[in-house]
């Protein structure tokens, strides 16, 4: 089983969302997860609102009893949406914080990438003025 196949089965088990409604689950309540490395952040700039945290620390920062969780990790029934650049690791990483027992995670479909074309705020890259994001 490649890549491809371990993908699309994550994916079988999310239920995705489009930049439209990853907003309204926003607006509601949902925490939306930043996952993508300084760089990308540095160059395109991010979302309003989400909190960073990078792939390498994401499940003990989501999970309410790893001892190093984020205040947002209340209880397990929290709303994860997790984003990437374009879609791609963010469902391994919604579908891993599922396995670890979060089971309202999920991800956004196209990630940033689509939110941005979507015309949903975005705060401007380091190089356009802005002075960078504080991770979490």
């Amino acid at each position: 089983m490649g890549i491809d196949d371990k993908l699309d089965a994550a994916r079988r088990c999310l239920d995705r969302l489009n930049p439209a409604q990853a907003a309204a689950e926003v607006a509601d309540g949902a925490v939306l997860v930043d996952t993508r490395p300084a760089f990308q952040r540095d160059a395109d700039g991010t979302v309003p609102g989400a909190l960073i945290v990078e792939r390498n620390h994401l499940e003990w920062r989501c999970d309410p009893s790893s001892g190093a969780s984020l205040p947002q990790a209340v209880d397990r029934d929290v709303r994860w949406i997790v984003f990437c650049d374009e879609g791609y690791s963010s469902s391994l990483a919604a579908a891993s914080l599922r396995w670890i027992g979060l089971g309202r995670a999920t991800d956004l479909v196209g990630g940033f990438q689509a939110w941005r074309r979507a015309g949903l705020p975005v705060d401007p890259p380091v190089g356009a003025g802005r002075t960078g994001s504080v991770c979490v």
